[in-house]
Formats: structure tokens, C-alpha cells, sequence
């Protein structure tokens, strides 16, 4: 069952100040999953996930369903650099109840089609990597009606093509079943690839889906010009982008509080480059943030790195 959550004004909190100087100060918080019409601003739509179902049917650790709001907490102090011409909007939650994910997903498809479909810009935060399968659904949908090819880039240490389970997504598996539901309209480049996390199969699968991708090994800051001349060439092939940044991607050092941790992820410094790049080609339409576990988590070390990477990525797409 899916359950509808009202966003909530408290979660943002921050310095005061007389002029919008941070984050609390500029979003606007809504009573229901709808964003006001007849304004001309340029608008942005936070949208939380609060679901783990996914999670546990992969064997993770249980504890992203609290990941919405503990971002939204880390980003009301934050100092808020938009222009002044854009409007950010919190539409709430959506959470699943008595494991029901696939009703949470249909929802979420159609509130983030939607939203695309009124040039809304949407952050979605995570909740499990599922979100990725509803989100992309969205998003391949709302491209092929315009005639326009959408390319996926996902930051991450898994490819998440793992098969279903009886018939059911999990948060292993978003992309194995976009790939499957749009086989011609499947673009999908998967940056931060760890072996030891992922099987021989799952390579096997990605190479019949011609996924494209780059291994953990190769994402450092000297091999820098090789890394922007992928992410360019694939930039170049598709008309626009959506963006998913899975927490697990980053080394455990710098996000502790995700599903499954690995010490051998990137690093900030190395993810911000890539972020903007994605963010600065013109083509980022939507960006989805996941698999922060707030249970886990040191000092809000993930989370507050989650609200800074949702920071940078929208000053990079929209600064004037």
C-alpha cells in the first residue's frame, strides 16, 4: 500500500537571516503531491521515497526509508546560491506500506511524469534503488513522447541488473527491468563498477544489454581526462539525461550509512567533477539520490554528503 506523507516545514530549519540566505528560507513545503500552476519561475520538486521493501527483498540493510527526511534535515542550513528566479518546492513523501512496493512505483511513475510533463525539475530522494525502476520509467516515457533518446547514468558500485525475484523488482534489479520494458530505448552507463561486488553474471548481462560502464579502479582524479571523454561521447549520443547517485557508490570512509558499504568507492572530490560535467552538458533532466541508511550512519556523515551533492548538482544546472 502506498501512503501519502504532507511534507513537512520543521525538517527545514537553519540560521536566520532577513533575505533568503539558506536553504529553509527558500523551500516551500506542500500539502499534497501537486505543484502550483500559473507561475512562470523556473521550479524544482524534492520528492521523498521512504521505501526499503526493495532493500529487503535484495538482503540489504534495513534503514533507507528514514533517508528523505534525514537529507532534508542536513540541507536546511545549507547555503543557498539559486537564482532568485527559481521556485523549490518539497512535495512530501511517498511510502510503502506491508511491502506493496509496486503500488508506491506506479504512483511515483505517474507524479514524476507529471511533473516533467509542467518543466518542473525533479529530485527524487531515496528509499531503495527500486526507485530507480518507477523514476526511469517516468523519464523514458516522457522523452519518447517528445521523440527525444534519454540517456541513464548511474553513480554506483553495483550495475543493479540482477534478475527479478518470482516476477518481483528489488532494489538490485531497477535497471535490469528498464532494460527489459525498453530494449531499444535502453542507454544506460553505470560509473564506479566494483568486481568484488559484482558477479561474473551480472557482466554477462550487461554486455548483452550493451550497457557501457567504468570500474572503481579507473575513477581517479589524475585519469581524469579519460573519464570526461566517456561521459562526453556518451553525452553526445542522447538528447537528454537522467542522473541516479546510489550513496553505495562513494568510498565507506566518506558515506558509512548506506545499504551496502565498500571501502573501495570514489571519493567526493572525483564525484563532484563527474556531477558536474553531467549537470553543466544541458541535457540533466532528473536526479534521483538513494540507498542512504540513516541507521548506519557517523555524525551524519552520508546524509550530510547526500544534501551537498543535491546542492551542488542543482547550483551547477541552474546557476544564471
Amino acid at each position: 500500500m502506498s501512503i501519502y506523507q504532507v511534507a513537512n516545514p520543521s525538517l527545514w530549519s537553519g540560521r536566520k537571516a532577513d533575505t533568503i540566505q539558506y536553504w529553509h528560507q527558500a523551500v516551500t513545503c506542500l500539502s499534497s503531491p501537486e505543484i502550483p500552476v500559473g507561475t512562470q519561475e523556473k521550479k524544482v520538486a524534492i520528492l521523498g521515497y521512504q521505501g526499503e521493501e526493495g532493500v529487503r527483498r535484495n538482503q540489504g540493510r534495513i534503514g533507507t526509508a528514514q533517508g528523505p527526511d534525514q537529507v532534508r534535515k542536513m540541507m536546511g542550513p545549507l547555503a543557498y546560491h539559486l537564482p532568485k528566479s527559481i521556485k523549490v518546492y518539497d512535495m512530501g513523501n511517498f511510502r510503502t506500506e506491508g511491502g506493496q512496493m509496486e503500488g508506491t512505483h506506479s504512483v511515483i511513475f505517474a507524479t514524476v511524469k507529471k511533473i516533467l510533463s509542467q518543466k518542473v525539475f525533479p529530485v527524487i530522494i531515496g528509499g531503495g534503488h527500486d526507485l530507480a525502476f518507477p523514476h526511469g520509467h517516468a523519464v523514458i516515457e516522457y522523452c519518447l513522447e517528445k521523440g527525444e533518446k534519454l540517456g541513464i547514468i548511474n553513480l554506483d558500485a553495483h550495475f543493479d541488473l540482477r534478475p527479478t525475484l518470482g516476477g518481483q523488482g528489488h532494489s538490485g534489479s531497477p535497471f535490469f527491468q528498464l532494460g527489459n520494458k525498453y530494449p531499444k530505448d535502453f542507454h544506460y552507463f553505470c560509473i564506479g563498477i566494483q568486481r568484488a561486488a559484482n558477479p561474473p553474471q551480472l557482466f554477462e548481462i550487461a554486455k548483452s544489454m550493451k550497457v557501457q560502464w567504468m570500474e572503481a579502479e579507473e575513477l581517479t582524479l589524475n585519469n581524469w581526462s579519460q573519464i570526461a571523454e566517456q561521459i562526453d561521447r556518451f553525452c553526445q549520443q542522447v538528447n537528454k539525461i537522467y542522473l541516479s547517485i546510489d550513496m553505495d557508490g562513494f568510498s565507506s570512509a566518506f558515506a558509512p550509512g548506506v545499504s551496502a558499504p565498500s571501502p573501495w568507492g570514489f571519493q567526493p572530490d572525483l564525484a563532484a567533477k563527474v556531477v558536474q560535467m553531467i549537470a553543466r552538458s544541458g541535457k540533466l533532466i532528473s536526479l534521483d539520490i538513494v540507498e542512504l541508511n540513516p541507521a548506519y550512519d557517523i555524525d551524519n556523515s552520508t546524509s550530510r554528503l547526500a544534501a551537498r551533492v543535491i546542492e551542488y548538482a542543482l547550483r551547477n544546472i541552474l546557476s544564471e
